[in-house]
């Protein structure tokens, strides 16, 4: 999806409409007036919630993009402001696009009419039913150094660190195999998490989407603002949320390979299991993502339930075969729309990739070698000049 982007502000007086709660607003001129978003975000403006409408597209894309919107527009009423982006959106989302999320919003709906959950506490966030203490003292402080008090960081970009208390993840497994059970007597035909999984469920499609909203929103961002803020971590308005299994009956192991999010958050939710490792082989961008990895970007961890792994969606990894049990992971992929957009126009990916960097180091030492020699060309004329 692209977006109009420009300095230009709204100038001229709104005609008026009726809004989603039936009162008047003003209807915000369209892109084809030339009026459009700003180019960097008003960092102290604090969005409203757009969480409750019906919407064609995530409500924390909405309160996302108004931080970019000309400074005459922040103080109009939320409808006013829902006009306006939304116009933007599907102007320059594409035809099949909208489709598609029109026709995944439709099987949802279908499949949330008919399931009836098990636990129904899990899905409204009660932060302290869910994570562990240490996660959540560090998160109201919302400070760096509290952060790095409860983390480990093996390798430069990969977090681990206690996040769910064993309760939690015993509750969601027991939701996620009711669902299964579901699936299998009601012969629905669900889509599984991505094109390599082939067991699991998307925990999104069946109602715990808002959940996760805020999962992401209020306990991800905060960290992933302070230490990936070169990926979008500042801000991330969307996910993917499901959860994968690993067995002898049910996926063995999962290729090499980068995730389609800005950040990802890995958590092993259990069960009893052996093997399962996941290996990490360095961070890189579209044009390296091939190339061969470093020593000292080698990591292979062992996954403990309850305990989440946080890395960039762009980090390469992988996960060596489940030898014996079984095991379940939750995983969010976090995604930034403004991030992907500015992208587009990226050309220098150094600040994270590490084939970018060393190549960066290599022009660098390349050019002072260059310059070193110059000089001492030009010392020995002088010299010989004398």
């Amino acid at each position: 999806m692209s977006f109009g982007v420009s300095r230009e502000e709204i100038q001229q007086p709104a005609p008026l409409s009726t809004g989603q709660n039936g009162n008047v607003v003003a209807v915000l001129p369209t892109m084809a007036t030339a009026h459009r978003l700003r180019l960097n975000p008003n960092t102290e403006h604090k969005p409203e919630s757009y969480e409750g409408l019906q919407l064609e597209f995530s409500p924390l894309l909405f309160s996302s993009l108004e931080r970019y919107l000309p400074p005459p527009l922040l103080s109009l009423p939320r409808d006013s402001k829902l006009h306006y982006m939304r116009d933007i959106i599907i102007r320059y989302s594409p035809d099949g696009e909208r489709t598609r999320v029109q026709r995944h919003r439709e099987y949802r709906r279908k499949i949330i009419s008919r399931y009836q959950p098990l636990h129904r506490e899990l899905y409204i966030m009660h932060a302290s039913n869910f994570f562990a203490p240490s996660f959540l003292k560090a998160i109201n402080e919302n400070k760096e150094q509290s952060f790095r008090s409860i983390m480990a960081e093996p390798i430069p970009g990969v977090f681990t660190f206690e996040m769910f208390q064993p309760r939690f993840c015993q509750l969601l497994l027991s939701e996620v195999e009711n669902f299964e059970k579901w699936v299998y007597e009601t012969k629905f035909r669900i889509m599984r998490p991505n094109t390599m999984n082939k067991f699991g469920a998307v925990l999104d499609d069946f109602g715990l989407e808002t959940m996760l909203d805020k999962l992401m929103e209020d306990f991800i961002r905060p960290i992933s603002k302070v230490f990936y803020s070169d990926v979008g971590g500042s801000t991330l308005d969307s996910h993917h949320g499901f959860v994968v299994e690993y067995g002898i009956d049910r996926d063995i192991e999962l290729g090499f390979h980068v995730d389609d999010s800005e950040v990802t958050l890995n958590v092993c939710l259990g069960k009893q299991f052996s093997g399962g490792d996941l290996f990490f082989r360095g961070v890189r961008c579209d044009k390296h993502v091939n190339t061969e990895t470093q020593t000292d970007e080698i990591l292979d961890y062992s996954h403990i339930p309850g305990r989440a792994v946080l890395h960039r969606g762009r980090h390469r990894h992988g996960a060596r075969a489940t030898t014996s049990g079984q095991r379940f992971n939750l995983l969010l992929w976090c995604r930034s729309s403004v991030y992907r957009e500015l992208r587009k126009y990226q050309k220098d990916f150094s600040s994270w990739c590490g084939e970018c960097q060393r190549e960066k180091k290599e022009q660098q030492r390349v050019s002072i070698a260059a310059t070193k020699q110059e000089l001492l060309k030009r010392e020995g004329k002088a010299a010989t000049r004398t």
